[in-house]
């Protein structure tokens, strides 16, 4: 074929280069938001955990529930009544929550660290996708995989506690407003990380710190007086606060800053994803 009858040599017009000019060549045209695309990438994401069931589900199940054990042999006798809830009541929800937001913060994160270090983060970037769609699909990956786990720990910890739900609603929108939160952290977290000791500093450093020190296994009321200040600033104090009210009815902070600080800390982790995202930082150099 002559190069002049090639039907892929765009013409010199301006206006031939739109997609419409070639219908013969088949372009998708989506509307402004591309919802398939959007499914298809957290399918990927959520399929991507669900393969290997055992390492990302099972395991912090068991972690959580040794925890629970261990806690329960050591202690329930001797501490009393925290607020009107035995102990081993009390510690549950903390625990639960705890697994919930690492999990949620290892999806997202370990999804695009995989994909730099294995050379195939051109898979995000080459389908016709949005920073928005790319945020979304990524994050919530990150929140179905927090609330699998904290189903699953819920239920095999009901077979050791006599749990009653306090507030379903409650319950639901911390364990997902938490998913929510470190989903977002944990995908600027991959972003930046090169090699998987960068996120191991944030989980050691970081997150797991902050969920031990937020009255995971004790009541802050216990703490020193400048202690207690700063864990009312902790926003993983008001995730455990907020769930444990849900699960005995009683709370130790303001459920209304708690969750206010939340929801305004995971929009300002939306917009830093959409930022940086868009920028391209450390995903396309």
């Amino acid at each position: 074929m002559d190069r002049a009858d090639s039907p892929f040599d765009l013409p010199e017009s301006a206006a031939a280069t739109r997609p419409e000019a070639y219908p013969e060549l088949g372009v998708r045209q989506f509307g402004r938001f591309n919802w398939l695309g959007m499914w298809t990438l957290y399918l990927k994401e959520v399929r991507r955990f669900t393969k290997v069931w055992m390492q990302t589900l099972m395991a912090p199940i068991v972690t959580t529930l040794l925890f629970l054990a261990i806690f329960s042999l050591a202690l329930a006798g001797l501490r009393p009544d925290i607020n009107g809830v035995p102990f081993i009541n009390f510690l549950a929800p903390g625990l639960i929550m705890m697994s919930i937001v690492q999990n949620a913060f290892a999806n997202s994160s370990s999804s695009l660290l995989v994909a730099k270090v294995q050379g195939n983060v051109v898979d995000f970037l080459m389908p016709p996708l949005s920073p928005l769609e790319l945020n979304i699909g990524i994050t919530f990956g990150g929140l179905t995989r927090g609330l699998f786990v904290g189903v699953g720990t819920f239920s095999a910890m009901s077979l050791f506690v006599d749990f009653t739900i306090h507030s379903f609603a409650a319950a639901l929108f911390y364990a997902a407003i938490a998913s929510l939160l470190l989903g977002q952290i944990g995908l600027i977290g991959g972003i930046w990380a090169d090699k998987f000791d960068h996120l191991a500093t944030i989980t050691n450093f970081g997150i797991t710190p902050l969920a031990f020190l937020s009255g995971t296994f004790y009541s802050v009321t216990q703490l020193p007086r400048f202690a207690y200040q700063v864990t009312q600033y902790n926003p993983f104090f008001y995730m455990i606060d907020g769930f444990r009210y849900a699960l005995t009815g009683h709370a130790e902070g303001s459920l209304l800053f708690g969750a206010s600080m939340l929801i305004g800390l995971t929009i300002i982790a939306s917009i830093i994803c959409q930022y940086v995202l868009a920028r391209g930082w450390r995903l396309k150099t």
